[in-house]
C-alpha cells in the first residue's frame, strides 16, 4: 500500500502540521518507507514462535517492574484547573478535541 500526494497532505492536516510541497515529498517517501517495512515484518511466518513479553526474555527470565496502580495525588479545583489551562479547549472540566474520525 502507497501512499499519494493527497494522503499525505489529509494526514498532515489531521496532525495539524504544515508541510512545504518539498516537506510532503519528504514525507511522503519516508512514510511509504515505513509502510514498505512493515508489510516486509507482516510476510515474516511467525508460526509456532511463541510471544514475548520482553525483547531480552528469549535470553534470560525478566521480571517486568510494575508500580502499583495507585492514585498519587489528591484531585482539587486548583489543579484540575491547572491543567486545563493547558488545553486549546475545555469545557465543563473536561478537555474538548477536534473531531477526526469521518
Amino acid at each position: 500500500m502507497a501512499l499519494n500526494e493527497q494522503d499525505v497532505a489529509r494526514i498532515a492536516r489531521l496532525a495539524r502540521i504544515e508541510l512545504t510541497p518539498d516537506q510532503r515529498s519528504r514525507a511522503q517517501d519516508e512514510l511509504n518507507g515505513i509502510l514498505h517495512l512493515i508489510e516486509r515484518l507482516q510476510a515474516a511466518d511467525t508460526q509456532g514462535v511463541e510471544p514475548m513479553a520482553h525483547p531480552l526474555s528469549a535470553h534470560q527470565d525478566i521480571a517486568l517492574r510494575l508500580r502499583p496502580d495507585a492514585v498519587t495525588e489528591t484531585p482539587s479545583e486548583a489543579r484540575r484547573a491547572e491543567l486545563l489551562a493547558n488545553a486549546p479547549d475545555a469545557r465543563d472540566g473536561l478537555f474538548l478535541v477536534p473531531k477526526v474520525i469521518e
